[in-house]
């Protein structure tokens, strides 16, 4: 395996641009229950929009093009929700909402595809992202996970951290992994990423020698763990359609990277923003708190609320 070390160094011919991104969104969300039982967790709002258009929307600010669902029966309500919805837009129109009307009008811009493809059997991420495989073609392509949300620091000098990975594989050509660095007790709760001991720096790509799935705290080789936003070349599709099923009978991304790594550098991209994971009820309430206390409209009201419970 090639051990970790800088890979900022550009490639002699410019990689292909990643256009296309792949975010699975056929989980049945039970870590959520009861409120996902007729809802889809997505859906489910982050302040004053769904977590899938939160996701959607940093895709697309990234330079992403086209946005392809992996579902399954049951979440059409996702795919409506990106649709234009007339009746809604004609009512608002005619009683002169016109503020509410733009923030349910052309959701996405209208140069973006957004497709969706089914996900017969929950066999795991990595058989998430190999149905995606004819949609994608042979180009590379980014994976988001739709249950984090990213919140950079406002005003940050590095700006939108998922476009800043963007420009790393773009001058690298080399696959990327959004980490952020946790709690040493916490490292079993994560994929973790072993950098060799590298200094990692923020808004940098570092090597990863190899990828280790919720290690012990003591065994872990850092406390670097993988976000849920990826990077990756097309090859990768390949490595997939070999990778045998694990435990509970899953095809796990993870082993097709680590395969990946043995045959050309994987990087791992450090963040510095707000993560929330809003798969899980704590995480969900965090990034509500987290959105609206960034809005001036909101923020006294919600230190008010807090003060007194």
């Amino acid at each position: 395996m090639p051990t970790a070390s800088s890979s900022s160094a550009p490639l002699a011919a410019s990689p292909a641009p990643i256009r296309k991104a792949i975010i699975p969104v056929a989980g049945l969300g039970t870590r959520m229950l009861p409120a996902t039982k007729a809802i889809p967790k997505e859906l489910l709002p982050v302040y004053d929009r769904p977590i899938i258009q939160w996701v959607v929307e940093e895709a697309i600010a990234a330079g992403i093009e086209e946005i392809i669902l992996v579902t399954r029966s049951g979440k059409e309500a996702i795919e409506n929700h990106f649709d234009a919805h007339y009746e809604l837009e004609h009512r608002l129109e005619r009683k002169g909402k016109q503020t509410i009307l733009k923030t349910v009008k052309n959701i996405i811009p209208a140069h973006i595809n957004i497709v969706s493809i089914r996900q017969a059997d929950a066999l795991g991420l990595g058989h998430a992202v190999l149905c995606a495989k004819k949609q994608i073609g042979g180009e590379p392509f980014a994976v988001l996970l739709p249950d984090v949300l990213l919140l950079d620091a406002i005003g940050s000098p590095h700006g939108h951290s998922f476009k800043a990975m963007m420009a790393a594989w773009q001058q690298t050509g080399h696959g990327q992994l959004m980490v952020e660095q946790v709690a040493q007790d916490q490292v079993e709760q994560y994929g973790i990423a072993d950098v060799n001991g590298a200094n990692i720096t923020p808004f940098k790509a570092t090597a990863i020698r190899q990828l280790v799935e919720k290690p012990n705290p003591q065994d872990a080789p850092s406390n670097l763990a993988v976000l849920g936003r990826y990077l990756l070349p097309n090859s990768v599709m390949q490595l997939l359609q070999k990778t045998q099923p694990g435990a509970g009978g899953e095809i796990q991304l993870t082993d097709a990277l680590d395969a990946l790594i043995a045959q050309q550098p994987l990087n791992a991209f450090l963040t510095t923003a707000q993560t929330h994971d809003c798969g899980n009820k704590r995480g969900y309430l965090a990034a509500s708190v987290a959105v609206g206390m960034r809005d001036e409209g909101t923020k006294e009201y919600l230190q008010r609320i807090v003060s007194q419970t």
